[in-house]
């Protein structure tokens, strides 16, 4: 029986600390679906559809991996799936109470589904995509942080938002 796992996410976008998990993952397991969140509480910066592609170019080339979006919970989408295993990248101790907290929450959901917890390696542990975004609107640079496909993706949307919010500003002074 093949070993396979889920690494749920928004991935608004993924960053190097996120592949770095991944291929962490894919090194324990035959199989790792990286279930990226269609509708997510978190106000995302790029749509469904963007973030999920931006994932399909990122892990390109690393063997073992499926892209697919899911509503919903992550434990109803293992259970669809037939999955026992997901995977949560834990990269600071603050990150750790909330992580517990969601990993005994979808134990008592569903009991029979087990989180493994991975850390990044420390050249990526204090990478964020909420973190690189506010980078991003500052103009700086993201080399350091994501895939190149996704920082060309990210400088575009974060130059339409400055120019949304200056075309806002402007009508609100008049």
């Amino acid at each position: 029986m093949s070993k396979i796992a889920i690494y749920p996410g928004t991935f608004d976008p993924i960053t190097f600390g996120h592949l770095d998990i991944i291929k962490r993952a894919v090194a324990i397991f035959d199989k790792v679906t990286i279930a990226v969140v269609k509708e997510s509480s978190k106000q995302a910066f790029f749509s469904y559809q963007q973030r999920e592609a931006l994932v399909k170019k990122a892990v390109k080339g690393i063997g073992g991996i499926k892209v697919e979006g899911f509503d919903g919970l992550v434990v109803e989408f293992a259970r669809k799936n037939k999955v026992r295993v997901i995977i949560r990248g834990i990269r600071m101790i603050s990150d750790f109470e909330y992580e517990f907290q969601m990993a005994l929450t979808n134990r008592k959901i569903a009991p029979k589904i087990e989180t493994i917890f991975l850390m990044p390696h420390p050249n990526y542990s204090y990478i964020s995509s909420r973190l690189v975004k506010e980078v991003a609107l500052l103009g700086g640079n993201l080399k350091e942080f994501l895939p190149k496909e996704c920082v060309d993706a990210l400088k575009k949307r974060a130059l339409e938002n400055k120019q949304v919010f200056h075309a806002h500003r402007s009508r609100a002074d008049k």
